[in-house]
C-alpha cells in the first residue's frame, strides 16, 4: 500500500510537472493564408525563440474555430479576421484586438470563358467566398456587391476554404471568387480565369489582426507582447526581405518545389509566394484610421444583422481594442 502511495504520488507529480512544461508554450493560431504570413514567417524564421517565446504554431481551417479556441483558453493569441472578435465579444467574451496583422487585399478573379468583366457582371452568376459572418464575407457583401449596385442575393455565395475556390474554379463549378493571396494568384497561374477586382486598391482595412483573451492579457502580457516584437520583426522581413521571407513560408502554401501553370510551365514555389508577399501590405500597427474602418466593419454587421449588441446600441470597437503594446514601444 504505501508503494502503491508512493508511486500514485509520483505520478501526480510527472503529470503536474508535464502540464507546467505545457503551460510554458506559446500557442499561437493561424490560418494558411498570406494574411497570416507574419505568423507562419516569425516561426520558421526562429523570431519567436529569439525574442524568448517558446511557440507551438496550430493551423486553424476557419476563423470561427481560432476564435472559439482562444475563448475557451486553448490558444493563447491568433491572426484572424476582426469581425470573429466583435460577433463574440457582443456575447459577453472577453477578448482583446491587441495588434494589426495585414490590410484587407482580397481579388474577384473571373473564369474568362463567363464574360465577367467587372463586379456588376457577378449578378446571377455563383462565387465562391468566405463563410458567411467571416470579415471577408462581411465586407463583400457590405461593400463591394453594395458598391456595385448589387444586392446579397443577386450573386449566388457559396463560402468555402480559399483551396477548395481555387480548385472550384478549375472544375467550373463556380463562376468567380473572392480570393485572398496566395489563392488569388495561383488561381491565375492554373486556371483560365483573370482578376476584375481588388478591394486593397479601392477599399482598404484591417482584415486580419492579433486577437487574444482577457485572461491571456491579464496572465501572459509579458508573452504577448513578446509575440507582437517576433510577429513585428517578421513583418519587417516580408516587406524588406520577400525572397528570402518566401523560402520560409512558401512550403505552407505549396506543397511541391514546383507549379504546373498554364503559360510559364513549372514555376518554382518560391518565385509564386514572393510575388504574392510583395502584393500585400502589412503592418503591427492600427491606426487611428484602422480603428475607424473596423467601426465601419462593425457597423456593417450591425446592419446585416449579424451582430447584435444586448442594448442595441452600435457596437463600440474601442471596448475591444488594447493597443498598449504599440504604444510601449511607441509605434
Amino acid at each position: 500500500m504505501k508503494f502503491s502511495r508512493l508511486l500514485l504520488l509520483a505520478m501526480a507529480s510527472l503529470v503536474f510537472a508535464g502540464q507546467a512544461v505545457a503551460a510554458d508554450k506559446f500557442k499561437i493560431g493561424y490560418l494558411r493564408v498570406m494574411d497570416d504570413a507574419q505568423a507562419i514567417a516569425a516561426y520558421e524564421g526562429g523570431l519567436y525563440k529569439k525574442h524568448g517565446l517558446d511557440v507551438e504554431l496550430v493551423e486553424f481551417k476557419s476563423g470561427t474555430d481560432l476564435i472559439k479556441a482562444i475563448v475557451g483558453g486553448q490558444m493563447d493569441t491568433g491572426v484572424l479576421g476582426f469581425t470573429n472578435a466583435v460577433a463574440w465579444a457582443s456575447k459577453g467574451a472577453d477578448l482583446k484586438v491587441v495588434g494589426g496583422a495585414q490590410h484587407g487585399y482580397h481579388a474577384i478573379v473571373a473564369r474568362e470563358d463567363t464574360g465577367i468583366k467587372d463586379v456588376a457582371g457577378l449578378k446571377g452568376h455563383t462565387l465562391a467566398s468566405q463563410a458567411e459572418g467571416s470579415t471577408a464575407d462581411t465586407v463583400l457583401r457590405g461593400v463591394v456587391l453594395k458598391n456595385a449596385g448589387l444586392k446579397a442575393d443577386d450573386v449566388n455565395v457559396m463560402g468555402v476554404s480559399p483551396q477548395v475556390a481555387v480548385q472550384s474554379l478549375v472544375g467550373k463549378r463556380v463562376d468567380a471568387a473572392f480570393l485572398f493571396e496566395p489563392q488569388a494568384r495561383i488561381a491565375q497561374l492554373i486556371a483560365p480565369v483573370r482578376q476584375i477586382y481588388e478591394i486593397g486598391e479601392v477599399w482598404p482595412f484591417p482584415c486580419m489582426v492579433v486577437i487574444t483573451s482577457g485572461e491571456t492579457l491579464k496572465k501572459r502580457r509579458n508573452d504577448v507582447w513578446k509575440s507582437l516584437d517576433a510577429q513585428r520583426e517578421a513583418i519587417d522581413l516580408l516587406q524588406k526581405q520577400p525572397a528570402e521571407a518566401s523560402r520560409l513560408i512558401a512550403g505552407y502554401f505549396i506543397s511541391e518545389p514546383t507549379l504546373k501553370t498554364l503559360k510559364h510551365g513549372n514555376m518554382p514555389r518560391e518565385d509564386i509566394i514572393r510575388d504574392a508577399i510583395k502584393s500585400q501590405t502589412f503592418s503591427a500597427v492600427l491606426t487611428d484610421k484602422e480603428q475607424a474602418r473596423m467601426q465601419e466593419i462593425a457597423n456593417i454587421l450591425q446592419e446585416q444583422g449579424s451582430l447584435k449588441t444586448r442594448d442595441g446600441k452600435p457596437f463600440d470597437v474601442k471596448t475591444l481594442t488594447d493597443l498598449s503594446w504599440q504604444k510601449e514601444r511607441k509605434l
